[in-house]
């Protein structure tokens, strides 16, 4: 049963601002790659405990996520590691990044951008494209190359959104995102990854979006690149720019409210729909009020465990629970962990 009021006094060090978490099946297809001795170092100095990876359910906050990915391309000199039959080199995204800057326009740098992977890499060609009034960027499969992932289908569009939208200094929604594989366990991780509706089982993996930014000029500078390289991945994949989104801001709503939990009812009056409005359009968005309501919970207590020193009860309390029974069989439910799993690298 979930707390429906503050506690009177209280005084919590829950964070304003937070960030989603990452699936465990994404920080895998990462470590796929590497050996297992390999694996086991690099997730404990990461942060990560190494018995979460094994939990099909659990989840790594995006700063350990981060972390391993720069120890693991620098590791397997892959920056995409694991990813791709050939290794990403370290200093490809560099490359990549330094023959784009100097195109006039953002049409012109997409045509690079795919002259450059078809010419490293096996799986695929990124083909761009006008077609009245959207612009494509479609992952076309190379049938007599290897077979690409879906993890690797995922992480190349988010590739493309992220320099693109980072190339002009701009926010670029998607008309939509679309994938030809089925719907996964995990697609309302894609939610807060592409800025747009995510579709599944589709006869094209590919970014739609309004051809208008194609003709956007290039706005960044060789003297720009050195601190989007230090951060990635962070500016390409989880800068997505979601704030469009219903679901995003229905994620924002709840959280604010903590540790009382709102009713779906509140928040749609809070952001001016009809309750029916609002769970059509989060519908639409391929999620439901409940759902955002337990990824929020979710990702804020992983944060706590694993960035402070806050006891059990009080993050049971903070994410709006009356007791720390009820929190650890929820989490179990989340994560398929427990709180206490959370805290072992921080307390080793």
């Amino acid at each position: 049963m979930t707390r429906s009021a503050s506690r009177p006094g209280a005084v919590r060090s829950r964070p304003d601002a937070f960030s989603t978490t990452v699936p465990i099946s994404v920080v895998n297809g990462f470590l796929s790659g590497a050996d297992r001795a390999a694996v086991a170092r690099l997730a404990g100095y990461s942060g990560i405990p190494h018995d979460l990876l094994s939990m099909p359910a659990a989840r790594v906050t995006q700063e350990q996520f981060s972390t391993l990915y720069r120890l693991l391309a620098m590791e397997l000199d892959d920056e995409m590691p694991g990813i791709f039959a050939r290794p990403l080199r370290n200093g490809t995204l560099k490359f990549l990044c330094l023959s784009l800057l100097d195109a006039p326009r953002l049409e012109v740098a997409l045509h690079r951008f795919g002259q450059f992977f078809h010419l490293i890499l096996d799986e695929f060609q990124l083909a761009s494209r006008r077609e009245g009034p959207d612009a494509i960027v479609e992952f076309v499969v190379n049938p007599q190359g290897p077979k690409a992932s879906a993890l690797a289908r995922e992480l190349m569009l988010k590739l493309v959104h992220g320099v693109a939208s980072w190339l002009i200094r701009q926010r670029i929604p998607l008309v939509e995102a679309s994938f030809e594989f089925l719907r996964p366990a995990q697609s309302g991780d894609l939610l807060y990854l592409f800025p747009g509706p995510v579709r599944f089982g589709r006869d094209r993996t590919r970014l739609v979006f309004d051809a208008v930014y194609l003709d956007r000029p290039i706005r960044q500078r060789k003297s720009d690149l050195d601190a989007f390289l230090q951060r990635a991945p962070e500016d390409w994949i989880f800068v997505s720019f979601t704030e469009e989104m219903v679901c995003h801001q229905v994620r924002q709503c709840i959280a604010a409210s903590l540790p009382k939990t709102p009713s779906v009812d509140a928040v749609a009056q809070q952001l001016h729909y009809s309750m029916r409005t609002l769970c059509r359009r989060l519908e639409a968005e391929g999620t439901s009020f409940q759902a955002i309501k337990d990824e929020v919970r979710r990702d804020i207590a992983i944060q706590r465990l694993t960035r402070s020193g806050d006891s059990i009860s009080e993050i049971a309390y903070d994410v709006g629970f009356d007791n720390p029974t009820a929190f650890h069989r929820a989490f179990r439910h989340w994560t398929g962990s427990t709180p206490a799993a959370y805290r072992l690298q921080k307390e080793g």
